[in-house]
């Protein structure tokens, strides 16, 4: 086992920062929370000025502050007279909690200096030795107006942080202030990505088409001499998960330039024309950092036609984005120097003016990898797993088609924790084919409880697949078939392993759609009645007869006529023909699936004898492999070599190609000799 394939230790990631705004808000409501409390703690009961008298000549009070600039007199009780039952009660009705040591009383008073000559005649009447005098001083009452205007400070403060968040993550874009700022990330040689174009397989195509940008950028004389332009866009279109974002992430980690990545969501704010200014501010700095690449992942948020599903006389904040998008790449105000690469899924919803040559140069298609693609994917993925000797990238490419990248990059990481889970020491084909099992067909239901009768009639079903896909010229070679539930509703299934072609023909759709109605047709022939189980083949045959019918032109009556619509709006609403030949379309629909279910019941009639041996031996052992089939039923009586047996001679031929080209040390090499024939 080579060293690279030796697992890496689990790096703990290094604990989170404490979110300092939350902290910042919660401090607020703690230290309002302590002011107001503060605040009643400290509440006084208040009392008039003949009561104030009555105090006095009782040899109650014992201090008198007298608080000038507020106009007001704080009263504070002797310790033997707060004995008294009468003020006990008075000041607990006040606060409960209320402070021995005072104050306890309040006076409000209109003049400060008539308060001072009332108090002192009343001191006149009492005996020296009873006189308390008064004090006068100058209050700041902060805490008082923290507690009345201290609420109204949190509602302020709780708005900022609102508005601060609403306008996205700390940063540039972060501030109230600088909504319009863009919010693109910068990779540049501080901040450079670690993907190369070594970690991007099975893209040879795009791979030479985005490279050759690079070099353009690292070496642009070498283009330039011969009187090329710089292209100034690229937009990578495939299906999800091919590898379009993977792609662009090797540009960034090739590209000595500065590189600017964003979404295109990010243009999009609830405020109007803050994203027709982030599309400037984006370029202003792109251009300040020229040359550099711009990123765009899903640009259709932002890219789609222009007036559709508009109102009239409404302004559309995503269309001025658009155009602003659409002036800085190709405008009057452009310059060179700068190279946007934009990503999609859905490029049929984009507008024309944007696809346009002089904004994307290039239209870089990305689509699912063949067996030799996913054969180079499943390299890159197996290099950082502990692999057993058996696991061949070869028989996975195979075993996988129609997955991409992203589905590939799946498989393996279902593989390797399938193998933890087993405490085994390496992966090794067989964790490979139950995790190709777990993306295909979903969870094992190992739990599920079914009835002997459901069973019985699962069992017959998967038979019907196998053995109409088993004597059927054109189906699909079966690999596997079993009755283990798995996913949300399925009871079993079968798996087949594709032909890798673009092209089909009447008799091959025909016989996939016989091999799709052969569970319903062994239910029907066995039982005689009929279960909910062939939901899922009833919608794909369905769908298949109709673009048999409507989409491929390959019925008689209908003709070699196609209502198709490529960009997907032009027939959104409007059918392209009349009442009658949509009744015709559904009738001639009808006739096919009638006449694939007939053919499929003839063939299981025939072959009931295989059909039941199919169905005894999957109740006994739940799975059976094409191994399996061959023991039982005899091999397939058409003999066609597997998408698998064709790729592995066609990889053997090439070897030995290179070998027998390759000359030895002690001969010379021979001259090329080129012959022409006509």
């Amino acid at each position: 086992m080579s060293d690279k394939n030796k697992s890496k230790k689990f790096v703990p990631k290094p604990p989170q920062k404490p979110n300092f705004q939350l902290w910042l808000i919660i401090t607020a409501v703690i230290v309002l929370i302590g002011v107001t409390w503060f605040n009643q703690n400290t509440a006084v009961v208040e009392i008039t000025m003949k009561r104030f008298e009555d105090m006095v000549l009782s040899n109650d009070v014992k201090k008198v502050v007298v608080i000038y600039n507020q106009n007001y007199v704080e009263v504070t009780l002797k310790e033997e007279a707060l004995e008294n039952q009468r003020y006990r009660d008075e000041l607990e009705s006040q606060n409960r909690f209320y402070n021995l040591s005072g104050p306890h009383y309040k006076i409000n008073v209109a003049s400060v200096d008539n308060f001072i000559e009332t108090f002192n005649s009343l001191e006149e009447r009492l005996p020296e030795d009873q006189r308390i005098g008064y004090t006068a001083k100058k209050e700041e009452s902060w805490g008082n107006w923290i507690s009345s205007f201290g609420f109204l400070i949190l509602i302020f403060f709780l708005f900022w942080i609102m508005m601060r968040r609403m306008s996205g993550p700390s940063g540039p874009g972060g501030q109230i202030f600088n909504v319009g700022k863009s919010k693109a990330q910068l990779f540049d040689a501080e901040n450079k990505v670690k993907i190369t174009f070594d970690n991007v397989a099975g893209l040879d195509e795009a791979k030479e088409e985005v490279e050759e940008i690079v070099e353009f950028l690292k070496n642009p004389s070498k283009f330039t001499k011969l009187g090329g332009k710089i292209p100034k866009g690229a937009l990578l279109i495939g299906p999800p998960g091919t590898g379009k974002t993977l792609l662009a992430k090797a540009v960034a980690g090739e590209a000595g330039v500065p590189f600017f990545t964003l979404s295109g969501s990010d243009f999009v704010e609830m405020f109007v024309g803050v994203g027709a200014a982030r599309v400037r501010d984006l370029f202003k700095q792109a251009k300040e950092k020229a040359p550099c690449i711009i990123f765009i992942d899903e640009i259709d948020a932002i890219g789609r036609s222009r007036g559709k599903g508009q109102m009239p006389g409404s302004n559309d904040e995503r269309e001025n984005t658009l155009n602003s998008l659409l002036v800085e790449m190709d405008g009057f105000g452009t310059d060179s120097g700068v190279i946007v690469l934009a990503a999609t899924n859905r490029p049929d919803v984009l507008d024309s003016a944007l696809l346009r040559a002089g904004r994307f140069d290039r239209q870089i298609s990305i689509d699912k990898p063949d067996i030799v693609g996913r054969e180079a994917i499943f390299r890159v993925h197996l290099g950082p797993i502990k692999t057993a000797k058996d696991v061949e990238p070869k028989k996975l490419a195979a075993q996988t088609p129609g997955f991409a990248g992203a589905e590939i990059a799946n498989v393996c990481n279902e593989a390797a924790l399938i193998a933890a889970r087993r405490n085994k020491n390496a992966v090794d084909m067989q964790d490979f084919q139950d995790a190709i099992d777990r993306v295909i067909g979903g969870l094992e239901k190992k739990n599920k409880i079914i009835s002997p009768e459901e069973k019985m009639i699962v069992a017959y079903h998967e038979a019907g697949h196998a053995v109409a896909g088993w004597f059927l010229e054109h189906a699909d070679p079966l690999v596997k078939v079993s009755i283990v539930p798995r996913g949300i509703a399925a009871l079993g299934y079968a798996q087949y392993l594709p032909k890798e072609q673009f092209l089909y023909q009447t008799e091959q759709l025909i016989d996939e759609m016989c091999m799709a109605l052969g569970g319903r047709a062994a239910e029907e022939i066995v039982f005689g009645k009929i279960s909910t189980g062939a939901l899922s083949d009833l919608e794909r045959i369905t769908k298949m007869a109709y673009s048999i019918v409507s989409v491929y032109g390959m019925n008689e009556k209908i003709g070699n006529v196609s209502f198709y619509d490529s960009k997907g709006g032009e027939y959104k609403f409007d059918k392209p023909y009349s009442e009658a030949t949509a009744q015709t379309i559904d009738e001639e629909v009808r006739k096919l699936i009638e006449f694939a279910y007939h053919k499929t019941k003839k063939l299981l009639s025939e072959r009931k004898g295989e059909l039941e041996k199919i169905a005894k031996a999957l109740l006994e052992k739940e799975i059976l492999f094409q191994t399996d089939l061959e023991k039982i039923i005899g091999k397939r009586p058409f003999d066609k070599e597997t998408t698998y047996e064709k790729f592995t001679k066609l990889i053997d031929t090439k070897d030995k190609t290179k070998e027998e080209e390759t000359p030895s040390e002690t001969e010379e090499p021979k001259e090329d000799i080129i012959e022409n024939k006509d």
